[in-house]
């Protein structure tokens, strides 16, 4: 990963592939803590809210499948930089400062303003253009 002022990689497994880059389709799951080790509890909230077909359980655990073109800002700065270069099957852990997160407005009862956050990302596919 780039390294990028306002994101720190913990930890990464590369994955398989072609490297995804702007322009791109992808597929992506992540998980969202606040920097305490709470986690932030967006995939439950969404699940509820969106086809079954874009929700997956995993030992418990509630992701979305997000599907988003990379470079149209249509995540979270630091989630759109950190799957640049991703891999399909590839995960990566992340310190995300929050200019490149929810800045000073947070999400009101879920994220706090100005909150650092840490994301687990798997990148799942890159659809072909």
């Amino acid at each position: 990963m780039t390294r990028l002022s306002g994101l720190k990689l913990i930890e990464e497994r590369e994955g398989a592939g072609t490297p995804a880059r702007k322009g791109d389709r992808v597929v992506y799951n992540a998980r969202m803590f606040l920097n305490q080790g709470d986690e932030v509890p967006l995939n439950d909230i969404q699940a509820n809210q969106l086809p079954k077909a874009m929700v997956r359980a995993v030992d418990g655990v509630t992701f979305i499948d997000h599907a988003i073109v990379l470079g149209r800002r249509q995540a979270i700065a630091g989630v759109e930089h950190a799957l640049l270069g991703m891999k399909v099957g590839g995960y990566r852990k992340f310190r995300v400062s929050p200019h490149l997160a929810y800045r000073d407005k947070g999400l009101p009862a879920i994220i706090p303003p100005d909150a650092v956050v840490m994301v687990e990302l798997w990148l799942r596919e890159i659809v072909e253009r």
